[in-house]
This record gives C-alpha cells, structure tokens and sequence, in this order.
C-alpha cells in the first residue's frame, strides 16, 4: 500500500486532504519563482546596469569554486523539481518519500514564515552590499568590503538566509529530498564561506583579518 494510501487511514475526508496540499504546492511554488526572481535575477540585473559588471561568477573550469557553483545549479533545481511535483503531480509525492509523522500545520506555518523571513533578509543584506554584491568570487573586479548593516552581526547574512529558506521548506514538505537539500546546501554554502574568506584575506589583509576578529561567520 503506497505511503499516501497509509496516510489516508488518518484523513477524514481525503479529497480535502488532496485538495489543500495541491493548493500549498501551487503557493509554494509561486513563492520560489518570486523568491528566485528577486534574489537572484533582479539583482543580477540591476547591477549589470548599474555597473557593466555580471556578478555571476561560476565558470566552467574545474576548479573548487566552479564546481561549487555547479553544486548550487543542482541544488536550485532539485528544489524546483520536488516542488513541481508536490504542486501539480501529487501522486508522485510518494516517492519523495515523504515524512508523514511531520505534516503538521503549526511546523508549515513556521515554514512559511522562515521563507518570507529569508527573502527579506537576502534582499536587504544584498542591497547593503550595493555593487559589491556577487555570485561566487570575483577575480577580476576589486570589490569593497561592507562591514555595515546587517554584515555587522554576520558576515554571511545572504548564506545565512538561504539556509533558513531550506529549513523553512522542509518544515512545508517534509521529505527525504528537501532533507537532502538541507545536507547538500550546508556542506556547498560552508565550503563557499571558507573558499570566499581566503579570497578576502588575500584582497583586503589586514582589514579581514580584523573584520573576522570582530563579527561572527553567522551570528
């Protein structure tokens, strides 16, 4: 008997079951066009205006940092995937092998306060980074340093916020495979961090080493 069949024997009216997680499904998936939309095209392209400058910075070479970036690609579209099904092919939600003991509504409406929560916090960390914002590392254009606003508490408030929007989207759909984007976004974002902090060191010295001193690498 299939996981959704089990699931059914715990359902009242498993019409109104089937009903209210496609509605969610669609949300959700609106929510990461829009989440995607801002975060990463607008802002990708606002500073390409401003600037001349794409700030994607991912190449095709074999090194650590492009192969990260390749991570990242996989991981963006493994969110879009699991969400296409659980919005409008719900009769393969089973073999996301989903957590059925953790389908509460309280755990969703957390859920979607920490992705409304992340958005804002990307957003705003990124706007305080104005034209030092970027993709990855940025060889051949000298950025500032911002230590201000929001990079005053953290000093990944960007990473920090799209690990809080995987941890909301598990709470939503909780299955094995928005565990794995957990896992797989925690191991790529920390390797980022460290491959980004030995650029910084190596660009802006002393001035680093005394930012790393003075504010934590999350909070």
């Amino acid at each position: 008997m299939s996981g959704i069949s089990l699931q059914f024997h715990c359902i009242d009216n498993p019409v109104n079951f089937i009903e209210k997680t496609m509605k969610t499904g669609v949300y959700l998936f609106f929510f990461l066009l829009v989440y995607f939309f801002f975060v990463f095209f607008l802002r990708s392209y606002l500073l390409w205006k401003r600037t001349g400058i794409n700030p994607l910075t991912f190449n095709t070479s074999d090194d650590a940092h492009s192969y990260n970036g390749k991570v990242f690609a996989f991981i963006s579209l493994l969110e879009f995937v699991v969400v296409l099904i659980y919005a409008f092919k719900n009769e393969w939600y089973q073999y996301l092998l989903p957590f059925w003991y953790l389908e509460h509504d309280y755990l969703k409406y957390i859920g979607w306060g920490l992705l409304v929560l992340s958005l804002i916090l990307v957003w705003v960390a990124q706007s305080q980074m104005a034209n030092s914002w970027r993709v990855g590392i940025d060889e051949n254009n000298k950025t500032e340093l911002i230590t201000n606003g929001l990079f005053s508490i953290s000093r990944n408030p960007v990473f920090l916020g799209i690990m809080i929007a995987n941890i909301g989207l598990f709470f939503i759909i909780p299955n094995a495979f928005t565990l794995l984007i957990i896992s797989l976004s925690t191991t790529s974002i920390n390797t980022q961090i460290r491959l980004e902090e030995d650029f910084l060191k190596s660009s802006h010295g002393e001035v680093y080493r005394d930012y790393l001193k003075r504010v934590r690498r999350w909070l």
